[in-house]
This record gives structure tokens, sequence and C-alpha cells, in this order.
């Protein structure tokens, strides 16, 4: 046995199988760098995403076979351009991860084809972006950089240059095998979250148990046949399903509040980054919000109300408040849907021989409110252009002297009248408040939160002077006001701010929701009907609300009439839900039971839930992808 390994050992040209791994290094070192730096910095941004102690094991294989499936790709050119494609990769992905951590910090979101369709709009917030984009972001691209002079002499590198027929075999072998290994996962990941692949309705989840690559890859398959299913036509049955879901607040009782706005003014108020955590609530013994304070108290107040919005923010609370269906389940139905027909507030108001208007002191295109706002028939839209820019508070027009001109505006509208205000001083990063600086945060002073205390305490004074106003010169006799935050307004990368404001310790997912609600209250003449209302409830009901009390057609909305429905789930674009007894948080698949605060296990009825929920949201994104209210509307 010995003499036998002495034979191996002696013939064995070990020089030889040296210079061979040192060929084999030079040669594929392009190869060898891109899987570990693409590796390190996707698992990197992973652990980033989760809320949880991060397990590689989770994430390694997918994650690895999507590199490898690039690598694969690179397989079929040349050994220099092999190179140059491996390192341009390796920039689009540092890229696409510096974006997505900028997104994530505002939006609790990944970036998508949708959100990219629609940058321009968000061109405008550039003190927004600035403040998110942190310097330890740009380590992603710090080997771009530290390879560039390596690169340049690598390629000059004399390599082995295998055939076409060679590297060929070699791409189809490395892609099947990659393939094959990514393909199983995600198959696993659609047998536990059933259409969660397709609808991608919950991005961060995909990413964090899939890989960024993987999200990407689903994310621009995903845009692209949507874009081809929208040329083509809806089977009937699903037609059907949607004429079925649609129908349910046609024939729903209306016997509670009916009517009670008819020949009434609507006036109806978005505040920009409005939460409820501020109503009621003190901050160094000072009021943070006296004016809503003292404006719930004389209205009917819905205490358990949700925004519902995705990636486009403000113009989905917009979207969602006017239309009541979904937002778009990638960007801003505000510029992908521009063009289709709806039944919209404003449209069925005007059927009524109402005058409607939108107000807002912004640009007129961003968000492309200036279109979407004919495709909601809004007979005129008093944008930027339409004020004396006298005063600027944050992002524009600060909303003391937008809500003063607004008024004189108002008071030149023929009646009935339906008139769409939407506020802009309490903006983020909440780094301009001229005049209340002075308000004390306490503890909190320099810090985000501190700054948006002092912002909606701005927000708060002009919109109580306004209110005032309109009582005191008798507009509010003859007028329902409807007034509703749009969003919120820690991001997710100060909410612990928020959670030690709040005296919140050892938060859960549970915990974070509860403080994703805003204000919502109605106001009758003579503040008729005032009181609180617990109904979980959320910004897709506020039109078949507002239809009930005013006697408009109810045939194509999603949401509820909160004054003739229980128990209804409220439905967020990333497929969580509630109904006001148990809360789904999807990007984990946990269940909580609202009143304990504790975890508890899915059942057939919530998994039935679930499913529905899901339905309903495809339901709006097929009214949306194939413009069905066109078609239903000419039925009439």
């Amino acid at each position: 046995m010995n003499n036998r390994f002495s034979n191996f050992f002696s013939k064995f040209n070990f020089k030889g199988f040296l210079l061979f791994i040192k060929n084999f290094f030079l040669n594929n070192i392009d190869i060898i760098l891109f899987l570990i730096l693409a590796t390190v910095k996707l698992l990197n941004f992973d652990e980033y995403l989760s809320p949880y102690p991060f397990k590689y094991k989770l994430v390694i294989k997918p994650l690895v076979a999507s590199i490898v499936c690039i690598i694969a790709i690179s397989f079929l050119f040349k050994n220099k351009a092999r190179t140059t494609f491996l390192y341009i990769f390796d920039i689009v992905i540092s890229l696409f991860i510096i974006a997505d951590m900028v997104y994530y910090r505002y939006f609790k979101d990944l970036i998508s084809i949708g959100v990219i369709r629609n940058g321009v709009m968000l061109g405008g917030v550039k003190s927004s972006v600035s403040d998110l984009i942190k310097l330890k972001d740009f380590t992603y691209l710090l080997d771009v950089l530290i390879f560039i002079p390596l690169f340049m002499l690598y390629k000059k590198h004399k390599r082995n240059q295998l055939s076409f027929i060679k590297r060929f075999a070699l791409f189809a072998v490395v892609l099947a095998v990659s393939i094959y290994v990514d393909g199983y996962q995600m198959y696993k990941m659609s047998i536990d979250q059933p259409g969660l692949l397709t609808t991608m309705y919950n991005r961060v989840y995909i990413s964090r148990f899939l890989g960024n690559l993987d999200y990407h890859a689903l994310d621009i398959y995903n845009a692209a046949a949507t874009k081809l299913k929208s040329f083509k036509m809806l089977p009937n049955d699903e037609q059907k399903s949607i004429q079925t879901s649609l129908a349910r607040n046609t024939n729903l009782s209306t016997q509670n509040m009916a009517g009670i706005g008819k020949g009434k003014n609507l006036i109806m108020i978005q505040v920009e980054a409005l939460q409820q955590f501020v109503i009621n609530a003190k901050v160094d013994g000072q009021e943070i919000t006296p004016n809503l304070n003292r404006w719930v108290n004389k209205s009917l107040y819905f205490d358990n109300f949700f925004y519902q919005v995705a990636a486009g923010n403000t113009s989905d609370a917009e979207f969602l408040t006017n239309n009541s269906l979904y937002p778009a389940a990638s960007g801003a139905a505000y510029n992908l849907y521009a063009g289709n027909t709806y039944s919209s507030m404003a449209k069925e108001f005007d059927d009524k021989n109402y005058y409607t208007a939108a107000l807002h002191g912004y640009r007129e295109s961003f968000w492309n409110r200036n279109v979407m706002y004919k495709a909601e028939k809004f007979d005129d839209f008093y944008g930027e252009k339409s004020y004396k820019i006298n005063e600027t508070v944050g992002l524009g027009l600060s909303d003391k002297s937008f809500l003063n001109q607004a008024m004189e505006k108002m008071q030149k509208f023929s009646q009935p009248y339906f008139s769409f205000l939407i506020t802009l001083s309490s903006h983020y990063p909440y780094d301009d408040v001229k005049g209340y600086g002075d308000f004390n945060v306490g503890d909190l002073e320099g810090t985000l939160t501190g700054n948006y205390l002092k912002g909606i305490h701005y927000a708060d004074a002009q919109l109580g002077t306004f209110l005032d106003k309109l009582e005191k010169n008798g507009m509010l006799d003859n007028s329902i006001v409807v007034l509703y935050g749009d969003h919120y307004a820690i991001p997710k990368d100060h909410i612990n701010e928020l959670y030690s404001f709040e005296h919140i310790n050892n938060p859960t997912d549970l915990d974070w929701y509860e403080l994703q609600k805003v204000p919502m209250f109605i106001h009758f003449p003579k503040d008729a009907y005032k009181g609180v209302n617990h109904k979980y409830s959320g910004q897709i009901d506020v039109y078949p609300t507002v239809a009930n009390m005013f006697n408009l057609p109810k045939n194509y909305m999603l949401g509820n009439d909160l004054f003739n429905t229980s128990n209804k789930p409220i439905i967020f674009r990333n497929g969580s839900f509630t109904d006001g007894t148990t809360f789904y948080v999807s990007w984990t698949n946990t269940y909580y039971d609202i009143k304990s605060g504790k975890q508890i296990s899915e059942t057939k009825d919530l998994k039935a839930k679930k499913s529905q929920v899901l339905s309903n949201l495809q339901y709006s994104d097929d009214i949306l992808n194939h413009n069905l209210l066109r078609k239903y509307l000419r039925k009439k």
C-alpha cells in the first residue's frame, strides 16, 4: 500500500498541478471575483431588509443560483467581452441595491419597473431624496472604483480562448443547473405563498427569501406579462367575478345616513403626512394638534382608519378616496392609468350638476395630476399657476397662503360644489417650518420625529384657521367636510423614534401597523352626528360612504359604505389585511390577535380571507389593466 502511494506521488507532477491552478485562476478571476462580490453585496442587502436575525441559509441557494445565471450568460462572450459584461453587471447590481435601499427607507418597499417609469415625477422632491441617501450606501460601489485599473490590466492579459461550441455548451449546462436550483426555490415559495410571484404584492418578502436579483427578474417579467395581458380580453368568467364583486355596494342596504348630504357642498381635505398618533397627543405638555383635536370633537371621527397607499404615496391616497379602487401593483395609478375611464367621485358629482374642482399649491404636472384630474372629470384644477406664490414652506406654497387663496376661490364657486383640497407644507423631510421652530418637542429636538411634530403643528394651525373661517362665514351651514391624512409620516429607518415617543418596547409588526392609522373625520352642519366610530376602515371606503350620503351611484367600487357595512377586511396593497379582530402581516406571513397582541395560527377561515384579499387586489388590477370601467359604463 505504501509503495502504491509512493508511486502515485512520484508520478504526480506537482508543479504542473500548481501551474494548472494558476492558469485556471488567471483565466477565470473575473468570474470568481464577480461571484464573491455579488454574493456578499446581495446577502448584505437582504440582511438589511430582514426584521429578524438574518439566516443566510434561507436565501443562499436562490441568491447564488441567480448570480450563476448571469455568469452562465457571460460564457457566450469571448474573454475580454466576458470580463466587460461581468464588470457592467457588477455596477448594475450595485446601483439597484443602492436604489432599493434609498427607496425602502421612505416607502418600506423595493423599487420596481412601475416606480422607475414614474421616476421623473419624483424629481421635484429633491430634499426628500437627498435626505434619504447615506454616504455608506456608496460602499456598494467601492469595488467598482478599486478594480478599474485591475480591470484594464486584466483585459490585456492573454487567456486561453475556448471555441464558441465549447462556450455555448458551458453556457447551456451552467444555466440549466442554476435555473433548476433557482426555479425549485420559486416553486416552493409559490406553494407556501400562492399568488405571490404573479401578483408581486409583497416585494420585500420575495427579495428576502429569493434574493434581490430574482426579485427584479420577476418584476421585469411580470411588468412585461401585465403589458401583454392588457392587449387580451379577460375570460367571461373572470369578468363576471369582477362585476359580482363591484355589485356588492349596489345591493347593500343604505338605510343609515342615506341622502343626508343631498344638495349640500362637499369639501374634502387631504392632509399631507397627517397620522393619527398626533391627535389628542402632547409633547412637553403642549397639544400637538390643538385645532384638529377641537374639530374632531365637533365631528364624526373614525379612530381606526388606515392609509392604504403603495408606491404612488400621496397620489395613491387621492386615487383610493376618489375612485374606491386599489393602487397599482407597481408604480402609481396616476401615471400608469391616466388614460382610463373612471366612475370617480368628481364624475358622479358632475352628473348631479355639481361644480367640481381640485385645489393644490404645487406643480400641475406633479404625479401627473393635470392629466389624471381630467380623466376623473374634475371641472377645474387649480394648481401652482393659479396662486400667488407669496410664501413658501418646504416644497412650495405654504399651507397658510394656499388655504387662504383656496377660500377666496371657493367663495366664488357656484353651489352645490365638490372641492378637493390637498395640503403640502407638512411634507417630508419637515425641515422648513417658518414661525413654528419654537414649538418645544423636548427630547425629540433635532430628530426627524421632532421636526415632523413641528411641521404638523404648523399644518394644524393653518387647518384650524381655515375651518374656523368656513364656519364663521357660514359656508359650513350647507357643507359637509371630510378630512383625512394621506400616508405615514415617519419612514421605517426612523421608526424607533416613534416607538420611543409612543412608549412601545419590544415592538412587533402589529405595533408597526397600528401606528399606520391616519385621522379621518366627517363634519356635518351644526356639528350634527358628532362622536367616535371605532369601525376598522380605510381610504378605499371614503367614496362609498360619500356616495351613500349624497345619493351617488355605487356601482363600481371595491370599498365599503362605513354607515351600512361591518366586519369587512381592510386590505393593503402588499396583501396584509385586518378585519378589526385579526391582523395578517404579509411580509412575515403572520397573524396577530389584535386584542392580545399575540401571534396566532392560520385557520381555514383566515386562509379563505387571505385568498379573497388576493382576489380583490387582482380584481382591481384587472379593472385598471383592461380599462374595464369604460366597457361597463358604456353598457349603462
